[in-house]
């Protein structure tokens, strides 16, 4: 049905004419001021230059994915289970939360020379600071979600004889889903960040290094061609999980409409 359709499409609308109203501004202002292209380029430019230079820029940007989309993994993997026992364990929240805090409060950048030093310069530092950096918030938020079910419903169905599994499954695991996904969304964009601070640090393939080795060139517009592409590598994975989120989870937010 068209309308159908068209309602399905109506949140998009919003969001897209804010990426080209933010591109459309920033055009207009290198041309009204004439700001040199070294340094800051139109948009039209910097796009221009990643058509350009397609054949490395996609080898360069397959790179970057690979290994934020291991990091990532890795971080959801252990940083589900990790949330899950501190969620629902109380000496385990309160003797690993500390710890936890700490970690975050290291920043990655510095740990990526030691990482280069143990592991050499390839995608392995890369994989392992989008690791790093993207482990925190998945651990915080199962565990927020986790810890924050109201006891009640717990108590009605022990009451009713369920077992420990099915309270888990039926209370605990549908109040934990949205603050999942909340994680899922903040930290696919910041394994982004941990890969391109550790390719801009040390490596020999990526985004990161392309925009190393644009700079020095003084191809100032691939530099931000780059920087335009991880943006929309990271906005296209957000959505996937914002669509996945909606589908599985849209009970929590029927009220926002």
């Amino acid at each position: 049905m068209p309308s159908a359709a068209l309602s399905r499409l109506r949140p998009l609308v919003p969001p897209t004419l804010a990426i080209l109203g933010f591109f459309v501004i920033w055009e207009l202002a290198c041309r009204i001021f004439r700001i040199p292209p070294f340094i800051l380029p139109t948009p039209s430019a910097s796009i221009a230059s990643v058509f350009q230079f397609a054949p490395a820029v996609a080898g360069h940007a397959a790179q970057t994915l690979t290994t934020t989309l291991i990091g990532f993994a890795l971080s959801v993997v252990l940083g589900v289970a990790l949330g899950a026992l501190v969620g629902l364990n109380r000496t385990a929240y309160q003797a690993l939360y500390p710890l936890l805090i700490g970690f975050n409060a290291v920043p990655k950048a510095a740990l990526v020379p030691v990482l280069v030093i143990w592991f050499g310069v390839g995608p392995v530092p890369a994989v392992l600071t989008a690791f790093l950096i993207s482990f925190f918030p998945v651990v915080v938020n199962v565990a927020t979600g986790l810890a924050t079910v109201e006891p009640e419903p717990r108590e009605l169905l022990r009451a009713l004889g369920a077992t420990p599994w099915e309270v888990f499954s039926k209370v605990s695991l549908p109040r934990a889903l949205p603050y999942f996904f909340a994680s899922l969304k903040v930290a696919v964009t910041l394994a982004f960040v941990g890969s391109i601070i550790s390719e801009l640090a040390a490596s020999n393939k990526g985004i990161g290094v392309m925009m190393n080795q644009a700079a020095s060139s003084f191809q100032v517009p691939l530099v931000f061609g780059g920087v335009l592409l991880v943006s929309a590598m990271g906005v296209v994975l957000y959505a996937i999980f914002a669509l996945i989120e909606s589908r599985l989870t849209g009970w929590a937010y029927r009220g926002q409409g």
